[in-house]
């Protein structure tokens, strides 16, 4: 079962980068996971947890903007990939090389997925705002979920 979480918590990343981090650091903050003996402890302290969360939060804020750069680019494709191992790793904390891998798997699903699903429901809504708000809300609401059963 872990195996397939940090699957899907990369598959959030891929989404939304910053989110699965922003959920992990809650989760450690909430005792939903234990990161004490992992050198990223310090996710679970409330400053961190302020910090990350501003983060998430500038990420979804920046990604209805129309500037930003598409998810497939190499920067920002390469930051879903890292940030998508690093919180696959954090749930399977004991395995967690191949905890990072899956995780690292699910952000090219996740990137290639949602950007494909976004540009489908943006036609089908006629306008890309919706689906973003939409892909907004299964990316920090799977996140969360994925951290809870952890």
């Amino acid at each position: 079962m872990i195996y397939l979480l940090a699957v899907l918590i990369g598959v959030a990343a891929g989404l939304r980068a910053v989110t699965p981090i922003a959920a992990i650091s809650w989760g450690a903050w909430l005792g939903w996971i234990d990161l004490s003996a992992t050198p990223l402890a310090f996710l679970g302290n409330i400053i961190a947890v302020v910090i990350i969360t501003l983060l998430a939060i500038a990420e979804l804020v920046s990604d209805q903007l129309p500037n930003t750069p598409s998810r497939k680019v190499p920067m920002q494709f390469g930051t879903r990939i890292v940030l998508g191992a690093l919180a696959g790793a954090l749930l399977v904390v004991d395995n967690w090389i191949v905890g990072a891998i899956l995780g690292a798997v699910g952000a090219v699903i996740g990137t290639y997925g949602g950007a494909d699903i976004r540009a489908r429901l943006a036609k089908a809504f006629g306008r890309d705002l919706p689906a973003a708000l939409t892909e907004d809300v299964v990316a920090v609401v799977l996140a969360f979920l994925v951290v809870y059963l952890a």
